[in-house]
């Protein structure tokens, strides 16, 4: 994609160089933490219940997600930035539906998803930007229907900036992001706090809402 400001481009670039590398890793992603797939549980009973149109995992790497919510029931879809990462996804999951696109402007109209699952999808975003993302989250979806937000807490701390693996990425206080959801449209429903599992390094942290 042309014109993207210049951290989205190196973040794009960088995913693409690793996306072969991070699909192998991410493969068995959900296997060992049963929290997650416990807010994932949540989060699809919430847009099933709901039954307002397809579901879009934003930010959806090598699809691994985006298939999990089809597993448990819902007609869900993938968008990610990366097209080398959405090659990878069409090729394992070539039943479901991936695009690139910019998950700050979707190609979508307004209020046509069902529900938003943003897994770790804005660890790179600028802080300052973070706002105008969950304010496109909120465009796109029904009233009464969920986002979930997975993302590295700060454990007390400010956002702050730490060497992610692939690009730079921030930590956010749980409750500091909850009140940029909250201003953005959205009522929290519940947050799940996970401490490191083996090989990671920060606590993770979970938000599940449901649009005004």
């Amino acid at each position: 994609m042309t014109g993207l400001p210049s951290h989205l481009r190196e973040t794009v670039d960088a995913y693409d160089a690793i996306a072969v590398r991070y699909a192998e890793l991410t493969r068995d992603a959900l296997g060992p933490f049963p929290l997650d797939r416990a807010v994932l549980a949540a989060f699809a009973e919430l847009a099933g219940g709901a039954g307002a149109g397809p579901v879009a995992e934003l930010g959806c790497g090598p699809g691994h997600m985006t298939a999990h919510l089809r597993d448990l029931g819902l007609d869900a879809f993938g968008v990610d930035l990366s097209p080398v990462m959405i090659s990878l996804a069409r090729r394992a999951h070539p039943r479901l539906r991936f695009e690139v696109g910019a998950i700050d402007a979707l190609d979508l109209a307004d209020g046509v998803l069902g529900g938003v699952l943003s897994w770790y999808s804005l660890i790179h975003a600028l802080p300052s930007e973070v706002p105008a993302y969950l304010a496109e989250f909120r465009r796109v979806l029904v009233p009464g229907c969920p986002l979930l937000l997975g993302f590295f807490e700060a454990e007390g701390g400010p956002v702050t900036a730490f060497d992610h693996k692939v690009t730079t990425a921030y930590r956010w206080p749980v409750d500091d992001l909850a009140a940029l959801a909250g201003a953005a449209g959205f009522d929290e429903v519940g947050r799940m706090l996970r401490e490191p599992g083996e090989n990671e390094r920060f606590r993770r942290g979970h938000l599940l809402m449901l649009a005004r």
